[in-house]
């Protein structure tokens, strides 16, 4: 406190100037980060519609080969189905040739 007291105008006005300009500096903006290489906003819209797009051919895909697979599945079951009916369709007409042999083995007596 003594120096205060001890000191010139002008000791005063450079102390307050150099005061002022620390406190000025305390307030200026901080340079910030920049990044190495600029961003590319179109190139990143870009890259996402294509995400976008790949993701929904690839649904598409499933869906489709799902529908595929549902389709063989049913018609596995009606070939078996159409397979079971003509087997029985042949036990059925040999069973009929069988009743119309013994039919003309009964009538002519034997």
């Amino acid at each position: 406190m003594n120096q205060l007291k001890n000191t010139t105008f002008s000791d005063r006005i450079t102390l307050a100037n150099e005061a002022k300009k620390a406190r000025l500096a305390a307030f200026k903006p901080k340079p910030t980060v920049q990044a190495e290489e600029p961003l590319d906003r179109e190139a990143e819209r870009a890259a996402e519609r294509e995400a976008v797009r790949k993701a929904r051919a690839e649904a598409k895909e499933a869906a489709r080969l799902e529908v595929l697979a549902r389709q063989e599945a049913e018609l596995a079951n009606k070939r078996s189905a159409i397979k079971e009916r003509k087997a029985l369709t042949a036990a059925e007409q040999k069973e009929k040739r069988d009743a119309r042999y013994a039919a003309r083995q009964a009538r002519k007596g034997r």
